[in-house]
């Protein structure tokens, strides 16, 4: 059974939220802030973690930080509809995803779901043959691990995830509604920005100068690629 961290102060939330996962079948655990979260996922397996970003103590931004310097568990912010400089900033801190309060059921529950089978299919035992790499860039595809030049460099499940499918498809240009749908497994939604931070993220980890990057490209009005070195 799957585990996720409830992490936020507004209990009526929490209690809805529960009561969604729990009839998918999943084992949820709670927390009122972050750092109450940090100590969960220091003595528990955890898979997915909700996190709200105003709560006290330690907000979700600083508590996913923090997640980020040993943890790739995927981290979806819980966010107000008029907030989108937090969703925006919620990814740059290291979280996979964001979801609007007040939520649709189902769209929780498919994101959920999304993060965790992404992330359970980068911890399986599932081997692929041959490392990608490009120039100095390699992806390690049994060990998860990116290196640039020998160094090697840290991303998220998702950035990881995004790299792999662009290395995977190496000189190809890909909208970001088409990196979406390959990465996520469902339809991109209108005005969509996850990609875009994303892929701003994993040149900041990957290139010497993001802002003249050498490996991922922008192809101006078209999308993204993996330049061949």
């Amino acid at each position: 059974m799957y585990r996720i961290l409830i992490c936020d102060d507004d209990k009526p939330i929490v209690d809805s939220l529960e009561i969604y996962l729990k009839l998918e079948g999943y084992e949820v655990l709670k927390a009122q802030n972050g750092k109450e979260a940090l100590q969960i996922v220091e003595q528990n397996e955890i898979h997915c973690i909700l996190m709200d970003i105003m709560m006290p103590v330690m907000d979700g931004m600083a508590a996913t930080l923090k997640l980020r310097e040993k943890y790739n568990i995927p981290v979806i912010i819980l966010s107000a509809k008029s907030e989108d400089t937090d969703k925006i900033s919620g990814l740059n801190f290291g979280a996979d995803d964001y979801i609007t309060k007040p939520f649709n059921p189902l769209e929780l529950t498919a994101r959920v779901r999304s993060q965790i089978r992404r992330y359970v299919t980068l911890g399986s035992l599932e081997k692929k043959d041959s490392r990608l790499v490009t120039g100095g860039l390699s992806l390690d595809r049994e060990t998860k691990q990116v290196t640039v030049d020998g160094d090697e460099v840290r991303l998220t499940a998702t950035e990881y995830k995004i790299l792999e499918f662009l290395m995977e498809n190496i000189g190809r240009v890909f909208s970001t509604d088409q990196i979406y749908e390959a990465v996520w497994n469902e339809p991109t939604l209108p005005g969509e920005k996850t990609v875009t931070v994303h892929i701003r993220k994993i040149r900041e980890k990957i290139e010497i100068d993001p802002k003249n990057p050498k490996y991922l490209k922008v192809v101006w009005g078209i999308g993204y690629k993996i330049e061949k070195q």
